[in-house]
């Protein structure tokens, strides 16, 4: 449930942004990206705050766990 959410959520937040781009400017291999966003991937805490960081995002919000 909450893969879904994250990937739902960080579709809305990459926007029209290049994923490739976002995840070098984040430092995270592009291929990790892609996978977290066809949810194949589980995300470790590592990457999931780098994440929330560039985002300037809550941990709560990005999973799912709170709304925008």
């Amino acid at each position: 449930m909450y893969r879904e959410k994250f990937a739902k959520n960080l579709r809305e937040l990459l926007g029209t942004k290049s994923v490739r781009k976002a995840a070098l400017e984040m430092g995270i291999p592009p291929q990790t990206l892609h996978r977290y966003l066809r949810c194949e991937r589980e995300i470790g805490l590592e990457y999931l705050v780098k994440i929330a960081d560039y985002f300037d995002e809550d941990l709560d919000v990005l999973t799912g766990r709170k709304e925008f």
